[in-house]
């Protein structure tokens, strides 16, 4: 199977990417768009920000435990807590992943 094939498919699976809604066709063009984009941004934190131990987490179950997950968002005078539940993730996975994403810096392109 072509790669494209294979990254249609994941994203069908993953992102219900062929639910397009809108009767305007300008509209879902736009939608799939988006869902592409998510597809893509997915696979490069997926490839870039994953601990070794969850590599091969599919996108689907990337977006079940990483993104859709309930949180609590506690404000005080000088801070903010994120407050979520370890059921799908434990908190030193979370930590580990968010490390590596702080990781992730641009290469400074020097203009001479």
């Amino acid at each position: 199977m072509a790669r494209q094939e294979l990254a249609a498919q994941k994203g069908k699976r993953a992102l219900k990417w062929t639910r397009l809604s809108c009767h305007d066709f300008d509209d879902n063009q736009v939608r799939l768009q988006l869902f592409a984009m998510a597809y893509n941004i997915g696979n490069f934190l997926r490839r870039l920000a994953l601990p070794k131990s969850i590599k091969d987490w599919s996108l689907r179950t990337m977006r079940e435990k990483l993104v859709k997950i309930g949180a609590k968002v506690v404000s005080h005078a000088r801070y903010v807590t994120f407050q979520m539940a370890e059921v799908l993730v434990s908190r030193s996975l979370f930590y580990e992943i968010l490390e590596k994403i702080k990781r992730l810096k641009p290469i400074p392109i020097g203009y001479d």
